[in-house]
């Protein structure tokens, strides 16, 4: 077996959103670029969600009273994205040899937790309680000023978000929708799936507001915020989802799985590579272990200089790779144990 010492680099998952062809890329991670976007996103949903409750309280609108629990969830979001970023940045140590990048995906997880319940949950409950009792309707006009600043707040935070994206994806040469899918910074992809639900967001709270002061009937405005309670929902379940697959252990795709098998395989003194596992320890970070079956002929020394070229090969054309583990093993990839006879120790 070998391991590498730690390298850093762009997740070898994100290079299956392209044509699929390894490429060597610079070292150092996009740590620093996604919490510049969770700052800059946070700040921007902390002052949005102060003006919303001033707004709300000032017309009476259900739909800027979700629209404020929205923003609010989202400040809290983006303090559990920026601790996810900083205790997954620690460095191994014994109790947790190959390191806190698992964490990030716990930290969240929490995130899309708190969109849930805080800003779905108090939306939804808004909403019915508007449909079903009315409410007293005030001025909209310091409604319509919070939302249009919302929107330019949001707007920029989002084209961050989208900047990020693009030139991600330009480097993995794909589009940005299968990079989103692909990618294992999860911070990125929740800040930009929660600033694009802000934007519809507000767009309904707006159209709810309108048609409640053109009908005089405060149904619409209820109506308003429950499809926001209800955006927020599919937001959460979403990144929830994304999560919770990351944290178990995700696996990289077949192609990219075969892309190392095939590095393995073309090294002298290997005859195949049976078995092969991947899994993402952490954003820009995968483990792989494999069943190397070796040549008869190859040496015990042939089996050392493979191990450790297999390690120079994969960490320098796919910089995510981080540890390499190799198992010498018969060509059928299992491991042969026979129960001792009589008389043998």
């Amino acid at each position: 077996m070998t391991q590498p010492a730690p390298t850093t680099g762009p997740a070898v998952l994100e290079e299956a959103a392209g044509d699929g062809a390894p490429r060597k890329q610079e070292q150092g991670g996009s740590g620093g670029e996604s919490t510049g976007t969770v700052i800059v996103a946070g700040a921007a949903n902390l002052a949005i969600a102060v003006a919303k409750l001033v707004g709300g309280l000032i017309s009476h609108s259900s739909a800027m009273l979700s629209e404020a629990a929205h923003s609010m969830a989202d400040t809290v979001t983006e303090v559990l994205l920026f601790i996810a970023l900083k205790r997954g940045e620690r460095a191994p140590d014994a109790r947790h040899p190959f390191g806190y990048g698992r964490e990030t995906y716990v930290w969240a997880f929490m995130a899309s937790l708190c969109t849930f319940a805080v800003g779905a949950g108090f939306s939804i409950y808004q909403g019915v309680s508007t449909i079903l009792g009315g409410e007293e309707q005030g001025d909209p006009l310091i409604s319509y000023l919070v939302l249009a600043v919302s929107f330019v707040l949001e707007g920029a935070s989002f084209l961050k978000a989208v900047r990020q994206v693009r030139r991600s994806a330009r480097e993995h040469e794909t589009s940005s929708r299968r990079f989103l899918q692909a990618t294992t910074d999860t911070t990125v992809k929740a800040v930009t799936f929660e600033d694009a639900a802000a934007l519809v967001g507000l767009v309904l709270a707006a159209l709810g507001l309108f048609l409640e002061q053109v009908t005089g009937d405060p149904l619409w405005d209820g109506i308003s915020a429950v499809l926001i309670g209800v955006l927020l929902i599919v937001v959460a379940a979403v990144l929830a989802r994304a999560n919770v697959s990351l944290l178990i252990g995700q696996s990289v795709p077949g192609a990219i799985e075969q892309q190392l098998k095939d590095e393995l395989v073309a090294m002298a003194h290997v005859d195949d590579v049976p078995f092969l596992l991947t899994s993402v320890i952490g954003p820009g970070q995968l483990l792989v272990a494999a069943k190397v079956d070796f040549a008869d002929t190859a040496t015990v020394a042939d089996v050392e200089q493979a191990a450790d070229e297999a390690e120079r090969r994969l960490v320098a054309r796919h910089p995510g790779v981080r540890y390499v583990f190799l198992d010498p093993t018969p060509g059928d990839g299992r491991a042969r144990v026979r129960a001792p006879e009589a008389g043998e120790e």
